[in-house]
């Protein structure tokens, strides 16, 4: 008897979770029920797959409401109508401007259901009705629709629970309306009655109107709706040719096209792989997959774009066949069954990563020549913090306030009432849908078209979007097409034409001859060396320090490595005992027979995916179909249902029948749960390990080249200063940008790298647009004037340029500059120039001379770029005289010492019990790195204050040969008082006011429109 009920994903409306609601309508002996979320879909795949668990008959429909404005309500007969209900609606999502009518459109298999309205002259066509709510009996009895009972039905509209939900709503739809809660009209909430109401007792209701209560019994009985969830046979499009036949047939051919590219001799192993392969993803039905990623890179290769063909698909020799891959599964023994396996019901997927330059290309390839094509989208939902300041905001709260509830520093029970209940609806509303946005990769291509599985909206990025995720999109055999991108790869791509324009004598690069890159010495030096800063995945602190401690310099040992470092290895104290076993065989000993056994390249200890699979189809003798879901199931996403659950007992039930000790079995367990959600697949860490090898090849025979390239893809784990930092210590010599020379991004010429003005703070695209197209156009600029005369520039742009010592061609000093750009600019709008017939004659000033020191300069580059290009220790007030270096802590083991260091990167974390505490990367004076860990009692006392120079102290800890400092004391030091803003005159002091004045007139004016503290500046950057 319900038509219009609404779940959460009724945005900023609705307050009950699908499943809760099927459970609420179960109990109250309800047997048909209608989901009718407002302009939503999200929840209509999961209501139809839940209801059979609470035995209720689902009927889909949308409630279409202008704001909270309800115009009718539209229900599907079948899948049919559900799909047209979908494709209007998304008219709507589509174009903003759009406002939905009072009137329904004509839709086949569908039924449309009016909010009651007292004059009876509003036609009703047969498929119409309608609706009338308890509220509406009343003056329904006295209406003229009281004679036309045939044509109405019970609209009893269900939002909420309790009292609580209702209140939650009205605080969901103020923050929907951007107002306070005592401003929130009564036109945008919902009733207080819009709640379940037990079957019987809503029948009562309607007693006096059984014709109601009839008509109402009937739409229902007559909507079916029906999704298969089996997964037997995926739902993606069925075929990339004509036919299923002649797809396997193309497949066929590539995979064996592909072998002479691939392997020099193929032998029986490969041979029978291909054809295992072939048929398994034959009788799976994931052919056309194949083939349609094939043809999307097919595609990228066409434009030259770099890609990593990645996760689980790695384990596939067919896909390395078809250079959808680059990782030879044979090579690594990767475990296919991992990947696809004839128990295997849930789709598979590729993880195919682009540049960051080239991702929106191949994602409007893809909906150019596929049909059914969307992406997919993803949840995002109130967190606390969040839902602290909305909710702050819609009960009135000063920003003080809220800042302090956010921060958690505060006791409950000395907040006043508001405050309180801040806190407590921020809880109850967090991981409610708050708005749809978009998964990071996937897209789906679906045989039947996108709108029979659900409504789509249009973000920004103008791709039609669904309104379900991934999960939803796997439960109903729709496998996605992971799309990503990285600017890892943009790296590699503009280090190799780097390359070329700055080393034209050079042999071309083949970057994908891996090969060769696995036998490099000079690559085995850096890994083993961890000297890796900028290369993909390998950079970061915590990475440099693992592989300092395994030693790794071979292509297994990195792979391993890369999944090593997830936190689930971590957390379950298996990263130490593989170090261990590594760096110690012996202890190799102390592993279980049985695990070592099962994974012997990895001493017995589980670091990839496929490990999981392996222990519990060996140990926990599940079969591989149970053992994959395992996995999976640790993943978190299914974590909750109850297959997992069962397979979960069965493992310990297995484990009990075949005598392995309890003990033995709750380790296993422990371990494998522990990481199995964060771990890598072989494959996925294989994949991560030939991007790496490509970057350290370019890291180790063009450290300059590859650095310019990492500077203009905006690095990578660490800010532009350090990789700047970086090439200097391979020789680069860093210049700022120069008007003459330097482009959008950092260039290069022979060892000289010029900064680009994109890196220049508050310079605008436009400016520098015009001053290289100027500059093509006529050649390098003779002067301030003949600048000032060809580009159409504002004082306040060509301050940036001039401070920044772009104009040093000139051999004036940028002061003197400055004072003449003021002179000959208007500080008026400035538009662009009008050409004229003859040049007006120039007016000479003559200017001052203001000399700039060095020091000077640093300050104007830490304003404008952020870092300065000297070293930083030459900013300290008290240069240091401390010898101590980086270089030097291997001697101190156990020894407390003090150094200086200036901090580059921080990891914040917490301990098991809570508490916070830190990690922090330095350089010393000498550029080299210094690792440390700053425990909670000294992360509480000694917190971090920002960029700058530290003076640590601490003992130093030697493991595996990676050394670190434990802090025991921190202090930022001080540095000079910013030169461009000191007072100072001969006598270092001002005698009087008119010398103040002259020394701002010649110090401050022309070099900023305003006086910053230096220490403030330098701070915030």
């Amino acid at each position: 008897m319900y038509l219009n009920c609404h779940t959460y994903y009724s945005l900023r409306y609705g307050t009950i979770k699908p499943e809760r609601l099927l459970a609420i309508a179960s109990k109250n002996g309800i047997k048909t029920l209608a989901l009718t979320d407002i302009n939503n879909t999200s929840a209509c795949l999961d209501f139809v797959r839940l209801s059979k668990e609470y035995s209720i008959k689902p009927v889909l429909g949308i409630d279409f409401r202008n704001g909270a404005q309800q115009q009718f309500v539209l229900l599907a007969k079948n899948n049919k109508g559900f799909q047209n209900i979908n494709a209007y609606l998304s008219k709507f999502l589509h174009d903003n401007h759009l406002e939905i009518p009072k009137k329904a459109p004509e839709l086949e298999h569908t039924y449309v259901i009016y909010p009651y309205q007292q004059h009876n002259n509003f036609k009703l066509k047969p498929n119409e009705f309608l609706g009338i709510k308890p509220e509406d009996l009343n003056k329904l009895k006295f209406s003229q629709w009281n004679n036309l009972r045939s044509k109405l039905v019970v609209l009893k509209t269900v939002s909420f629970e309790t009292k609580k939900d209702f209140n939650t709503h009205r605080l969901l739809r103020a923050i929907d309306n951007n107002t306070l809660l005592s401003k929130l009209p009564k036109s945008e909430e919902g009733k207080p009655n819009d709640k379940i109401l037990p079957y019987d007792e809503l029948c009562e209701t309607y007693q006096e109107f059984p014709e109601l209560l009839d008509n109402t019994l009937a739409i229902l009985n007559n909507c079916t709706i029906a999704f298969d969830f089996s997964q037997e046979t995926p739902n993606n499009q069925k075929s990339f040719t004509e036919n299923e036949d002649s797809d396997y047939e193309l497949l066929k051919k590539l995979t064996y096209e592909g072998l002479t590219y691939r392997y020099k001799n193929p032998d029986d192993t490969i041979h029978n792989r291909i054809k295992k392969e072939l048929d398994i993803i034959k009788s799976k039905g994931f052919v056309s997959y194949f083939l349609i990623n094939w043809r999307i890179l097919e595609y990228a290769r066409s434009k030259g774009y770099y890609y990593v063909g990645r996760g689980s698909g790695a384990n596939s020799v067919v896909a390395y066949l078809l250079r959808i891959t680059d990782v030879d599964p044979i090579e690594l023994d990767l475990y296919f069954e991992r990947f696809i396996n004839l128990y295997r019901k849930n789709p598979p997927d590729f993880d195919i990563d682009f540049s960051w330059t080239d991702r929106d290309d191949i994602t409007d390839f893809i909906f150019k020549t596929f049909k059914n094509t969307a992406l997919l989208t993803v949840y995002n939902t109130f967190k606390f913090k969040a839902s602290v300041r909305e909710l702050g905001k819609v009960f009135g709260l000063p920003k003080a306030e809220m800042d302090v509830l956010t921060r958690g520093r505060y006791n409950i029970n000395q907040l006043d009432k508001l405050s309180q209940l801040v806190l407590r609806y921020s809880t109850y509303i967090q991981g409610f849908p708050n708005y749809l946005g978009i998964h990071a990769s996937g897209i789906i291509i679906s045989e039947k078209p996108i709108h029979y599985y659900t409504a789509t909206f249009l973000p920004p990025k103008g791709y039609a979007t669904t309104h379900f995720d991934m999960v939803v999109a796997e439960d109903i055999g729709l496998y996605k097409f992971d799309i990503l991108s990285q600017r890892g790869l943009g790296k590699i791509k503009d280090a190799v034409n780097i390359v070329a324009y700055n080393n034209p004598k050079v042999s071309p690069i083949d970057i994908h001859d891996i090969e060769r890159f696995k036998k490099d010495e000079n690559i085995k030096y850096l890994l083993r060396n961890a000297k890796a800063i900028g290369c993909f995945y390998v950079e970061s602190p915590a990475m440099r320090m693992l592989l300092k401690k395994l030693q790794v310099d071979d292509y297994l040992g990195l792979v391993a490595a890369s999944s090593i470092i997830r936190p689930g290895v971590a957390k379950s104290g298996m990263m130490r005992e593989y170090i261990l076993r590594h760096r110690y065989p012996e202890r190799i000993k102390k592993a279980h027979p049985v695990l070592l056994d099962i994974m012997p390249e990895t001493y017995g200890v589980m670091v990839y995916q496929e490990d999981v699979i392996k222990v519990a189809h060996i140990f926990g003798g599940l079969d591989l179909g149970q053992a994959d879901k395992l996995r999976r199931g640790m993943s978190g996403k299914f974590r909750s249902r109850d297959e997992f659950l069962a397979v979960k007992q069965q493992f310990f039930d297995n484990c009990k029948a075949s005598g392995k000790p309890e003990a033995l079995t709750a380790e296993v367990w422990r371990q494998t749960e522990s990481f199995a959600g964060y771990a890598f697949a072989k494959g996925h860490s294989a994949s991560y390990a030939v991007e790496s090898y490509q970057s350290l090849f370019l890291k180790a025979y063009y450290p300059l080249e590859y650095m310019v390239a990492t500077i203009n893809n905006f690095g990578g784990f660490y800010r532009t200063e350090l990789y700047v930092h970086e090439a200097r210590m391979h020789g680069g010599i860093i210049e700022a940008p120069c008007i003459n020379t330097s482009f959008s991004q950092a260039i290069i010429r022979g060892k000289t790298i010029y900064l680009g003005f994109m890196f220049l703070h508050a310079l605008e695209a436009k400016t520098i647009e015009n001053i290289l197209i100027k500059r093509q156009q006529n050649g390098a600029f003779k002067s301030l004037d003949d600048f000032i005369d060809r580009v159409p520039i504002s004082i306040e742009q060509i301050s940036i340029l001039i401070k920044i010592n772009t104009f040093r061609f000139t051999g004036i000093n940028k002061r003197e500059l400055l004072w003449e750009a003021h002179l000959k600019i208007s500080k008026t709008t400035f538009e662009t120039h009008i050409i004229t017939l003859f040049k007006a004659e120039k007016i000479n000033y003559s200017t001052p001379a203001l000399p700039s020191t060095a020091l000077e300069n640093a300050f104007d580059e830490i304003e404008l770029l952020g870092f300065p290009l000297c070293n930083p220790f030459h900013l300290l007030e008290t240069p240091t005289s401390n010898p101590l270096r980086a270089k030097h802590l291997i001697n101190f083991n156990n020894k407390i010492i003090t150094i200086e260091g200036y901090l580059v990167a921080t990891k914040n974390t917490k301990t098991s019990n809570g508490k916070k505490m830190h990690f922090g990367t330095f350089l010393d004076h000498d550029g080299n790195f210094i690792d440390t860990v700053h425990f909670p009692p000294v992360a509480a006392k000694y917190p971090f204050r920002g960029k700058g120079i530290y003076t640590i102290t601490g003992k130093v800890l030697i493991e595996f040969d990676c050394v670190n400092i434990e802090v025991q004391c921190l202090e930022r030091s001080t540095i000079i008082e910013d030169p461009r803003y000191a007072l100072k005159s001969s006598n270092s002091t001002f005698q009087n006011k008119k010398s103040f004045a002259d020394h701002k007139a010649n110090h401050l004016s022309p070099m900023s429109p305003k006086i910053l503290s230096h220490s403030k500046a330098y701070d915030n950057h």
